[in-house]
């Protein structure tokens, strides 16, 4: 269940209660695609502010394989994560994994990236695998269209997302997964065709999922293309259902999200960034390698984090030189917390009212540098 519990122009703040907690938003969910966010663990997850996390179905189903995490007691106790877990469809392998993959009306024919085996994806599997993964929020199953995207492709990836959309609810109704306390969130698809992703949402919309979200962004599109897709999607999300909005993006494109009413966000952003020795700034992102950090005494930031609060820029930067493991683990903890601690002053200033006004002032300051 959704609760909406203030609006501030169209950006807005809820709770989104799920079987392993609440989880207010607008919120960052760290990415840990095969049962680990890369670099920490989850106690120090918890200690950066992390409310709920993602973990990948065509990955997990590969490797370790969902039987083997059903047999373990689920994906929360087999990774020893207490809060809620997201869990991506597959979907989105369509377009990343495009020379392994074969579009069918019944489904997705992959070859496996680890070994080549053949294997399947349809609503049905799909569904299957994240039950036994027993995930909170399931993804249904979507075809994620590349960019740039010709207009009958489009409209066919649609059609296919919008059936598959149907029959994935129709089996978690009669499953009683959804009755039971799991969500399921429909994907809205339609490149850069306003008129598709209006399509697909009204349609998505009139089978009454528990959140919904926007997918096929951040596929190469500008950024400007990005958060016009959004825009012109927004209008036809259920008001009181969470808004989710996939794989995005930087600090200034997450506060430009809340902006236009979106709730929901993940990247793998943090941790990648972390691990090529870059961080994280109100001032934008620094990469550690200068020279200029090798004397320096300041830590990246003023931020309460574990990082922040023990270590110099000087420091982290011998152990990045140094080529140690240490430093993706101290600088993801770092970034995952900006991320984390951005929204937190997402919520508090549409609280206040003045959330339009702040995030301007912020993202100014983040590009000015």
């Amino acid at each position: 269940m959704f609760t909406l519990l203030k609006e501030d122009g169209q950006a807005r703040c809820g709770v989104l209660k799920t079987r392993h907690g609440d989880v207010q938003t607008p919120i960052f969910m760290p990415v840990g695609t095969q049962a680990t966010v890369k670099g920490m663990t989850p106690a120090q997850l918890e200690e950066v502010g992390a409310q709920i996390i993602l973990g990948n179905t065509y990955h997990l189903n590969i490797r370790p394989g969902s039987d083997l995490v059903h047999e373990m007691g689920g994906l929360h106790k087999f990774m020893n994560w207490k809060g809620p877990i997201l869990t991506d469809s597959g979907g989105f392998q369509v377009f990343s994994l495009s020379k392994l993959r074969k579009i069918t009306e019944k489904g997705i024919e992959f070859r496996s990236h680890l070994d080549g085996r053949k294997l399947f994806l349809g609503p049905q599997n799909c569904y299957e695998i994240q039950k036994k993964l027993d995930t909170d929020i399931a993804m249904v199953l979507d075809e994620c269209p590349p960019y740039p995207c010709e207009r009958d492709a489009c409209e066919g990836a649609v059609a296919r997302t919008i059936r598959w959309a149907g029959e994935f609810l129709e089996l978690a109704n009669k499953d009683g997964f959804i009755e039971s306390g799991h969500h399921v969130f429909g994907i809205i698809q339609g490149s850069i065709y306003d008129d598709l992703r209006q399509h697909c949402g009204q349609a998505l919309a009139e089978m009454d999922f528990p959140g919904y979200a926007i997918g096929g962004v951040s596929v190469g599109e500008p950024e400007a293309e990005m958060i016009r897709q959004v825009a012109a999607t927004a209008p036809v999300m259920p008001k009181n259902k969470p808004r989710y909005v996939m794989g995005v993006g930087t600090p200034p494109q997450l506060l430009k999200m809340v902006g236009l009413g979106m709730d929901m966000f993940d990247c793998v952003m943090p941790t990648r960034l972390a691990r090529h020795a870059s961080v994280f700034t109100p001032n934008g992102v620094l990469n550690l390698k200068n020279e200029r950090f090798k004397h320096d005494p300041n830590p990246i930031m003023v931020a309460d984090n574990y990082t922040c609060q023990n270590f110099s820029r000087a420091y982290l930067r011998h152990l990045i030189m140094a080529k140690e493991l240490l430093a993706s683990t101290l600088l993801s903890i770092h970034n995952t917390h900006f991320f984390l601690d951005l929204m937190a002053q997402a919520r508090a200033h549409i609280e206040a009212g003045d959330y339009s006004q702040w995030s301007a002032a912020w993202i100014e300051r983040y590009n000015s540098d």
